[in-house]
C-alpha cells in the first residue's frame, strides 16, 4: 500500500533498512516468550551432558549457573537493549552507518555462515527425533547414510524456513506458543527421571531432603570427575560458561535484531525467561534427565543423543519436545541469517534472502557432523563477533560522551573504514592470542577482547576524523530521521489495527491450554512424589507418558486456535 510521492525514496527501501516504526513495537511479553522458546532448545540436552562430561560438582552447577545467567541477562539489558532501542536498527544495518560498506559486507557474510550453520544444527537435532521415532538408523558419519533421513531433514527444514521468512511477528508468535509448553516439559522430564536415579543410587524413589539431593547429584550426575577420570571444572568455569554461552548475541550485539522492536530499554530483562528457565532450569533438568536415561539404558550420559534422553523422560512427548525445541532455535537463527543476507543484497527483500539462505541451511542440515560440532562453533563464533560489538558500543555509547562524532566515517563518505577493520583484526588476534597462550579461562576471553577493541578503535578513529565536527552532515542526518518519522506515521494510519480478543470462546480455549500444562505438571509430580516403590514408579511413569502426550496435543491445538482467532480481530 503506497503512501504519497513525497516519501517515494523511502517507499522504495526495504523496511529492514529503516528504523522500526513506533506502531510495530512490542510489549515485554513478546520478548519473554521469544527468549524462553529460543533458549529452551534441543541443545540444552547436549549442554546438560556437557557439564557432566566436564566434571562439574552439584553445588557449582546450582550456584554457578545462577550467577552466570544473571550476568548474561544484565549484559543484554545494559549493553544490547539500549543501543537497539536508540537506533531501532539491526546490527547488520547499523554497522553500515559506522564501519562502511566493505567491512559490513565481510561481517555480514560471517554472520550468514554462523547463523546458517547454527540453524542447520538445530534442524538436524529435530530430524534425529523423527529418525528415532521411525527406527531409521542413527547417522554417525559426517555425511548422511539414509535417504529417509535426508527427506526428514527437508520436511523439518521447510517448517523452519516457512516461519522465518514471515519475519519477527511470525517468529515471536511461534515462540510464544511453544515457550510455556517447553518449560513445563523440561521440568516434568526431570521430575519423571529423578526417581530412577534415586532408586539406583539411594535405593529409594525420592531423596529425603536437600542433603540427599546433593549426594544424589554428586554420586550420579555432577560428580566432579570429567570423562577422562580427572578433576573437573569449578565454580568460576561454570559461571563463565553460562555467561559466555550467548556472547555472540549480547556483547556481540546480534540481538539488536530482536530488541529493536522493544518499546523500552528495560525489556532487556525479558531475556531472563530464556536464561533462568532455559539455561538454568533446563540445563539442570537436562543433566537429571540424561543421568536418569543413562541408568535405564545402562549407558554413559555422554553416549546418549537428545532422542534417547527425551523418549525415556517424556515418552512420545519427548519426540515432540526435541522437534519443537530444535525448531524454535533454528527459526530465530535463520531469521538472523536472513537479516544479515538482506543487508548484503539490499536490493532484495528479506523474505527472498531468508528463503535462499534457508534452502542452503536445509542442505547443510543433511550432514550430521554440523550438530556434533555445535558447541565449538558457538564458542569461537562469539569470539569472532565480540570485537565488532565493541566497535559499535564505542561509537554509539562512548564517542558522544568524550566529544567524538558518531557516524564520522559516513559523514566523511569513506568507502573503507580503516580503524574499524583494523580494530576487528587486532581484536581477533588479541583474543585468539590469549587463547593460544592459555593466559586465562577460554570462557572469559570475551571480556578483555571487548575492552581491548574499544580502546584500539577509539584511538584509531580519533586519528582518522572522529574528533572533528561535521555540522552540515549532522543536520542532513537529523532531517532524514525526521522525514523517516513522518513517513512511518503516515504508513501507520493506513495499517489495519488489531484489537485484543476477549470473546468467551477464546477465553475458554486459553483456559484449556493452561489446564493442559497444569495436568502435565501434576502428572509429573505424581511420578516424583507418589511413587512409594519401584513398581509404583513404573506405573506412574507409564501413566505420565500416555496422558502427557494427549495434553501436549490439546495444548497446541487450543493455543494455536487462540492465536488465529486473535489475529482476525481488527479495529
Amino acid at each position: 500500500m503506497k503512501t504519497t510521492n513525497d516519501f517515494q525514496q523511502l517507499e522504495d527501501l526495504d523496511e529492514e533498512q529503516l528504523p522500526i516504526a513506533k506502531y510495530k513495537l512490542h510489549d515485554w511479553t513478546h520478548f519473554a516468550g521469544l527468549y524462553a522458546a529460543e533458549h529452551v532448545a534441543a541443545t540444552e540436552f547436549v549442554i546438560g551432558a556437557t557439564f557432566v562430561a566436564l566434571g562439574a560438582k552439584t553445588m557449582d552447577i546450582l550456584l554457578g549457573l545462577l550467577i552466570g545467567n544473571v550476568l548474561a541477562v544484565l549484559s543484554w539489558t545494559l549493553i544490547t537493549s539500549p543501543i537497539a532501542v536508540d537506533t531501532r536498527l539491526s546490527l547488520y544495518t547499523y554497522l553500515n552507518k559506522i564501519a562502511g560498506d566493505s567491512m559490513t559486507k565481510l561481517y555480514n557474510w560471517a554472520n550468514v555462515v554462523i547463523f546458517s550453520v547454527i540453524s542447520a544444527a538445530m534442524i538436524t537435532v529435530s530430524a534425529t527425533a523423527v529418525r528415532f521415532a521411525f527406527d531409521i538408523p542413527a547417522q554417525l558419519n559426517w555425511y548422511p547414510t539414509n535417504l529417509w533421513f535426508v527427506l526428514i531433514v527437508f520436511g523439518v527444514g521447510v517448517v523452519v524456513v516457512s516461519i522465518a521468512i514471515y519475519g519477527f511477528n511470525a517468529v515471536s508468535e511461534f515462540s510464544g506458543i511453544c515457550a510455556p509448553w517447553l518449560f513445563a516439559m523440561f521440568t516434568s522430564g526431570a521430575m519423571v527421571l529423578l526417581p530412577a536415579l534415586s532408586l539406583a543410587v539411594l535405593g529409594k524413589p525420592l531423596p529425603a531432603g536437600w542433603n540427599d539431593f546433593i549426594a544424589l547429584g554428586d554420586q550420579s550426575i555432577w560428580t566432579g570427575i570429567d570423562s577422562n577420570g580427572q578433576p573437573g571444572i569449578g565454580l568460576v568455569e561454570v559461571i563463565g560458561f553460562a555467561w559466555a554461552a550467548n556472547t555472540i548475541t549480547h556483547f556481540g550485539l546480534i540481538d539488536m535484531a530482536l530488541l529493536r522492536f522493544a518499546k523500552k530499554k528495560i525489556y532487556g530483562l525479558a531475556t531472563s525467561t530464556g536464561m533462568m528457565f532455559g539455561h538454568y532450569v533446563a540445563w539442570i533438568a537436562a543433566g537429571i534427565m540424561g543421568a536418569g536415561a543413562a541408568v535405564i539404558l545402562g549407558k554413559s550420559i555422554v553416549e546418549l543423543d537428545p532422542g534417547d534422553v527425551a523418549y525415556y523422560a517424556l515418552g512420545w512427548s519427548g519426540f515432540v519436545i526435541v522437534i519443537v525445541a530444535g525448531w524454535t532455535t533454528a527459526i530465530t537463527n535463520l531469521y538472523r541469517a536472513g537479516l544479515a543476507a538482506q543487508a548484503i543484497f539490499y536490493n532484495h527483500s528479506r523474505m527472498k534472502t531468508t528463503l535462499t539462505v534457508g534452502l542452503v541451511t536445509i542442505a547443510i542440515a543433511c550432514f550430521p557432523f554440523v550438530f556434533s560440532q555445535i558447541l565449538p562453533l558457538l564458542t569461537y563464533a562469539g569470539l569472532i563477533v565480540v570485537p565488532v560489538g565493541a566497535i559499535v558500543f564505542a561509537e554509539h555509547q562512548i564517542f558522544p560522551r568524550i566529544g567524538y562524532t558518531r557516524y564520522w566515517a559516513t559523514y566523511r563518505e569513506l568507502t573503507f573504514n580503516t580503524p574499524a577493520v583494523a580494530s576487528w583484526a587486532l581484536g581477533l588476534i588479541f583474543g585468539f592470542g590469549l587463547n593460544a597462550l592459555n593466559a586465562m579461562s577460554f570462557f572469559y576471553l570475551f571480556i578483555p577482547t571487548w575492552v581491548f577493541t574499544i580502546l584500539v578503535y577509539t584511538f584509531l578513529a580519533a586519528r582518522y576524523g572522529a574528533k572533528k565536527e561535521y555540522p552540515i552532515a549532522e543536520e542532513q542526518e537529523s532531517m532524514r530521521n525526521e522525514n523517516i518519522a513522518r513517513f512511518q506515521e503516515q504508513k501507520a494510519k493506513l495499517e489495519d489495527k488489531h484489537i485484543k480478543d476477549h470473546s468467551l470462546f477464546s477465553r475458554v480455549l486459553k483456559s484449556i491450554s493452561i489446564m493442559a500444562l497444569i495436568i502435565i505438571l501434576v502428572l509429573a509430580s505424581i511420578v516424583l512424589f507418589g511413587s512409594s516403590d519401584e513398581n509404583m514408579y513404573l506405573q506412574n511413569r507409564e501413566q505420565f507418558y500416555r496422558y502427557a502426550f494427549i495434553c501436549t496435543i490439546v495444548y497446541f491445538v487450543a493455543a494455536y486456535w487462540v492465536l488465529q482467532r486473535g489475529k482476525h480481530k481488527k479495529a
